[in-house]
């Protein structure tokens, strides 16, 4: 338990902050910026903001594979915690939970982003391909508006319990959560009484049965 991780700490927490930072900026500055330049153009906010995201693109799917590579790592080394020790287990979930929908978002904005961004072109090529596949340019665009908010709120829900994780890696929250596990497979086990106390040096002594001394 008390083994470093920095590697896979770095690739976990390097790669969620550009997928969460670099979706917020999107978001807020991309698509801000893109509707200012595009209001005296029509379609031109839109060719600004597809071509702003799909720039970003494959560097937010570096980010990603790297963040899942880092978790994927980590999940493994905590393994024996996420099943001895409460709590563990549930914000677990949690995360791979949130993490999934993160993706799903990601992917779908970007499937609708290519299609506003072929039918915004003046390509005649990308013209084309977008006759091959109509698509409602206004309900994508809403659907895109709500995506890519939905993600840096999604991300940032990640971030949240990575913090959670932080805390349950505390030496005492490890033994209270691994205590506190124990009692529930077998709750005719004493409690245990102020876990932080136990330290090094410390007095503190298993509940000893009715009759019986401490030696």
């Amino acid at each position: 338990m008390s083994q470093r991780n920095t590697v896979l700490r770095s690739m976990h927490d390097l790669g969620l902050a550009a997928w969460f930072g670099g979706s917020l900026m999107g978001a807020v500055g991309l698509n801000g910026a893109a509707r200012a330049a595009g209001a005296t153009q029509t379609g031109g906010g839109a060719r600004i903001a597809s071509a702003g995201w799909a720039k970003w693109t494959p560097v937010n799917a570096a980010a990603i594979g790297t963040h899942l590579v880092g978790s994927s790592g980590l999940l493994a080394a905590n393994a024996a915690r996420v099943v001895s020790q409460q709590g563990v287990a549930a914000s677990t979930v949690a995360k791979t939970v949130l993490t999934g929908a993160a993706l799903a978002a990601t992917a779908y904005s970007r499937v609708l982003g290519k299609k506003i961004e072929l039918a915004s072109s003046t390509d005649p090529e990308d013209s084309a391909k977008a006759a091959e596949h109509p698509v409602d340019t206004d309900k994508a665009q809403r659907q895109l508006a709500v995506l890519q908010w939905a993600i840096p709120a999604l991300t940032g829900g990640v971030v949240i319990l990575n913090a959670l994780h932080g805390e349950q890696q505390r030496p005492e929250e490890q033994a209270r959560g691994m205590w506190q596990r124990a009692m529930s497979r077998a709750p005719h086990l004493p409690s245990v009484p102020h876990l932080q106390d136990i330290g090094p040096g410390s007095a503190w002594h298993w509940p000893q049965p009715h009759g019986a001394t401490q030696g």
